[in-house]
């Protein structure tokens, strides 16, 4: 069996970090499938899924460790050919990536006690961010 929904999401960009775990739950108890998989995607090249322990602390780690690898402020050919200020928000969510796969066992999510899920939104303004949940399985 096979179910498919989206979850609508408003961000604030610039690395705005939101737990869609108790979303991606509500969507595999609305499926009916106790045992497969869960297959997550956000449709944007300026985004990302990825997980972590969201906690304050961690969350800013990881804001200040992209700011390292991809600065705000840096140099970008993108943004010198399309003058839109983003290119930070592309390498960012070519590197941790814009899909998640997480199995399903007995109807719950097997992610870790102190593992979300998480919505990154990485663009340089505010964004509605849709998220495709496919739950395979039976």
């Amino acid at each position: 069996m096979i179910y498919s929904e989206y979850i609508n999401c408003e961000t604030k960009g610039y690395t705005d970090i939101l737990d869609i775990t108790n979303d991606i739950k509500r969507v595999v108890a609305r499926s009916g499938i106790t045992n497969g998989i869960a297959t997550l995607g956000v449709t944007s090249s300026t985004s990302a899924i990825t997980t972590l322990e969201f906690e304050p602390g961690l969350v800013e780690d990881f804001r200040k460790s992209l700011e390292v690898i991809a600065p705000v402020k840096g140099v970008y050919a993108h943004d010198e050919k399309w003058h839109d200020g983003n290119g930070f928000s592309h390498i960012r969510s070519s590197l941790i990536g814009t899909s998640k796969t997480i199995p399903i066992v007995s109807k719950s999510l097997m992610t870790g006690t102190w593992q979300q899920i998480i919505l990154v939104d990485f663009d340089n303004r505010p964004r509605s961010r849709k998220v495709f949940v496919q739950v395979f399985g039976e």
